[in-house]
């Protein structure tokens, strides 16, 4: 009865909170964080009032399920964007930024952080400095996508978002393992080259791999059948199946392997869109099926946002160094990797700051990092970088959107009807 008052909760008053967000000009997703903030056990939800809300962290916890499920549909569809004809035009471009901005992060952060370290050795250590050097790399494809869905953003910019966006956790899959490994190398005194080198590359391929079996697997089965409804429920059959793989981690002659679930998701859409004629018009429905997940997604994320961490001056400090030296990252490298790839002046100007979002893979990685010495710190700062990022970021997205042309400004009639599909794709 619980659980079910509480996901009812979460998906009408997330529903509502986003009719006042409009009001204010914000981005649906802001107002579906901020109704979990309010729901969570760190706001309305800890004083137990009729049990509606949730009381405890262990409660949010408990439906991670959910979470996991809609990133995968999240993977799902940004990988329905790595379409042969699209990479044709910006494949190149892609990679490029993908890969570029995420080191100039990394770098920037670093150099950050370790010089607090000098200024100051109490308030953060060198292993920790450049594990969230590495951290700061990753972006949320979720809240992007999002903004994209909400307004029906097109154009340039958006695609080369979109593109990015997928190819950053790649990136900073390998980043992060390399960091982390020298990391703990730093603390021990040994280094290994199998936790720094070979198991992130494992994990990518083995991901990529299962993904595109996957997406093969989906488009044969998707043949035997002719209903439209079936198709949907084939296509989220496969999805769920990914998700559930995907979790799976085993040991081979002594190497840890293991899968990255959105990049196997992700190649699950990539592949089928490309192998199968009717991809896009599936795709459209299972768009459509999981907009209630996608809700729950967000208030679940809102409700694990902690705001504890508000009260701790060293986190504050060492978090606010974190945030801007990533932000000036996330710009600086997308400006100068976009310059070198050629992209319009209004890609280089706002691609960075759609850039800044950042949840679960970052979280995911703080979890990894609190096998450091002062791995606590760590954790916490990026809880409290995902709790600005999340709250303000998808404002940032739109607005950098709206700024290049690519969403239309709402009036009267709702940007989601004005904001029709734009000319053949041209080159950047």
């Amino acid at each position: 009865m619980q659980i079910l008052i509480q996901l009812s909760l979460s998906l009408v008053g997330g529903l509502l909170m986003s009719r006042l967000a409009k009001r204010l000009n914000l981005p649906a997703v802001t107002a579906y964080l901020i109704t979990g903030l309010l729901l969570g056990p760190y706001c309305l939800g800890g004083l137990n009032l009729l049990e509606l809300g949730f009381n405890t962290p262990q409660e949010v916890s408990s439906l991670d399920i959910i979470s996991q499920v809609a990133l995968g549909f999240i993977a799902f569809t940004i990988g329905n964007e790595f379409r042969l004809e699209q990479l044709k035009h910006m494949g190149r471009q892609a990679i490029t930024v993908g890969i570029l901005q995420a080191v100039i992060t990394t770098i920037l952060v670093d150099i950050a952080l370790v010089a607090v370290h000098f200024i100051n050795p109490g308030l953060i250590s060198i292993s920790s400095a450049i594990t969230l050097g590495a951290i700061a790399a990753a972006t949320a494809p979720a809240a992007t996508l999002m903004v994209v869905r909400q307004y029906k953003a097109d154009g340039p910019l958006t695609k080369l978002l979109l593109l990015v966006v997928a190819i950053d956790d790649a990136v900073g899959l390998v980043l992060f393992s390399a960091s982390f490994g020298v990391a703990v190398a730093l603390e021990s005194g040994t280094i290994s080259l199998m936790t720094v080198l070979v198991e992130p590359l494992v994990e990518i391929t083995l991901s990529l791999v299962l993904g595109a079996f996957a997406g093969w697997l989906l488009y044969r089965v998707e043949k035997y059948f002719h209903s439209r409804s079936k198709r949907l429920s084939i296509s989220i059959g496969f999805v769920l199946l990914t998700v559930g793989l995907s979790m799976a981690d085993f040991h081979v002659a002594g190497v840890h392997c293991g899968f990255s679930l959105l990049l196997v998701c992700m190649m699950t859409g990539t592949v089928f869109c490309n192998i199968c004629d009717f991809s896009e018009e599936l795709m459209n429905r299972v768009d459509g099926w999981t907009a209630p997940l996608f809700v729950l997604f967000f208030v679940l994320s809102g409700a694990e946002l902690n705001l504890k961490i508000l009260s701790n001056p060293v986190v504050l400090l060492i978090g606010v160094v974190y945030i801007i030296s990533r932000s000036l990252g996330k710009y600086v490298g997308a400006y100068s990797s976009c310059a070198m790839t050629q992209c319009s002046d209004k890609i280089k100007k706002h691609l960075g700051i759609t850039l800044l979002p950042q949840a679960g893979v970052a979280l995911g990685m703080a979890l990894t990092a609190q096998q450091l010495a002062d791995g606590e710190v760590v954790r916490s700062v990026v809880l409290f970088s995902v709790l600005v990022y999340e709250l303000v970021g998808p404002t940032l997205t739109k607005r950098s959107l709206i700024a290049a042309g690519e969403i239309q400004v709402e009036g009267k009639t709702s940007a989601r009807k004005q904001n029709t599909p734009k000319a053949p794709l041209q080159k950047l």
